[in-house]
């Protein structure tokens, strides 16, 4: 602003109201040592760069060819399709996170490295230690946002895509559908010697779950020795008021394995004393990563009561995964920044693309033998989900110590 000239007085305008709510994190910022500032400035063009190119790559394979193929053929209409493809986003910026991290911390201190900055900063007395701090920060800050996105916003992204696309092809609506909804309970069974065992006392078995209904259910029951019991019906809920299956236009076929003999009867209505665990089953999402944490635990809990260990076993491992996936932004930032920081060391922007790609390969490859393991019962999940993580972690130490001599 040019000074006032002699006779004139200076106005002074008030800040607007924007400028003062910037105030407080400017002031934070500046607060921040200015080496801090310079190499973070540095990381921001590389991860905004790799975030959308693998984000572009990966939505172009996964979803947009899909999308094309149904406008052509099926009659997508054109802004369903853009509804889709925006809430399909979020899932595919949630892969690109970990990986955008790697290139970018890679590129910047492999840039600032071949420019002998890295060097200069040697010289005054900066270990390399110092030097990847700001991206181990950054690296930190980009698994809590990673966590929140996969928890958050994922689950609730990905189904309401699964709605806009079945109505844009006037498919029923998914609001609380599910298909093949099996159930297994297990508990005590009073065997004729007077022995009690454990095994399978119920299977619940419904083709479709939709809108509060379940449709075309069987039922076998296996709880009294001897007796088998198999019930069919069109259709079935739970009687909130009676606290039982109430199920609509069936048979009930009873077999005596002693006599070898049956009996069968029809109803219009019958009320079945089962819980309705099923029924919390059908609402839960199949597929544990469209859950959230607290859907997974859910579903883990109602699993466990059922006696079905192998599946609460599998939701266990998906459970800590959930946790454990989001800390390979950080994996990623340390292994990235101490192949960088190599003295003299040169990386183009393609060459870091190259070397992003096989080390994400590597690790993805090490977390899914890790995951069968934890789901076959070799490994406990705890182990199994953080095992890749800590590999990659001594792994990113390993190569900081030697960037350090």
């Amino acid at each position: 602003m040019p000074l006032p000239r002699s006779g004139q007085s200076r106005r002074w305008w008030p800040p607007t109201a924007q400028a003062l709510r910037s105030l407080p994190s400017r002031l934070a910022w500046r607060r921040l040592p200015l080496m801090d500032r310079w190499l973070v400035s540095e990381l921001m063009g590389p991860l905004l760069f790799g975030i959308a190119a693998f984000t572009a790559v990966s939505l172009s394979v996964g979803v947009v060819f899909e999308l094309v193929r149904r406008v052509a053929e099926s009659g997508l209409p054109l802004l369903a399709a853009i509804q889709v493809l925006l809430l399909r986003l979020p899932g595919f910026l949630v892969l690109a996170f970990p990986m955008a991290t790697l290139m970018a911390t890679l590129l910047a201190y492999s840039r600032l490295s071949g420019s002998s900055e890295l060097t200069a900063l040697r010289s005054v007395g900066v270990t390399t230690q110092r030097m990847v701090v700001p991206a181990l920060v950054l690296s930190l800050l980009m698994s809590l946002l990673t966590f929140v996105f996969n928890d958050l916003i994922v689950p609730k992204a990905n189904l309401a895509a699964t709605n806009t696309l079945e109505v844009a092809l006037g498919k029923a609506l998914t609001t609380e559908k599910g298909n093949n909804v099996l159930y297994s309970r297990f508990g005590r069974i009073k065997e004729l010697e007077g022995e009690s065992v454990k095994q399978l006392t119920h299977l619940f078995y419904s083709r479709k779950y939709l809108q509060g209904q379940m449709q075309d259910v069987t039922v076998i029951d296996f709880s009294r020795s001897g007796q088998r019991q198999l019930l069919t019906a069109k259709s079935g809920r739970w009687n909130e008021k009676e606290g039982m299956w109430e199920f609509i236009d069936g048979t009930i076929v009873n077999l005596d394995e002693n006599s070898g003999s049956t009996t069968s009867a029809r109803f219009d209505r019958y009320f079945y004393p089962l819980s309705r665990t099923p029924l919390d089953l059908a609402k839960i999402p199949t597929d544990p990563g469209a859950m959230t944490v607290g859907q997974a635990r859910t579903a883990e809990r109602l699993f466990e009561e059922a006696g079905n260990s192998k599946e609460a076993r599998r939701l266990r491992v998906r459970i800590q995964e959930k946790f454990a996936f989001p800390a390979i932004c950080l994996v990623f930032g340390l292994i990235g920044s101490s192949l960088g920081v190599r003295p003299h060391n040169r990386t183009s922007r393609s060459q870091g693309f190259g070397i992003s790609v096989l080390l994400i390969f590597g690790y993805y490859l090490m977390a899914f033998i890790f995951s069968s393991l934890g789901i076959s019962g070799t490994l406990p999940p705890l182990l199994a989900a953080w095992s890749p993580v800590l590999v990659g972690l001594a792994g990113g130490l390993g190569l900081l110590r030697q960037a350090s001599r």
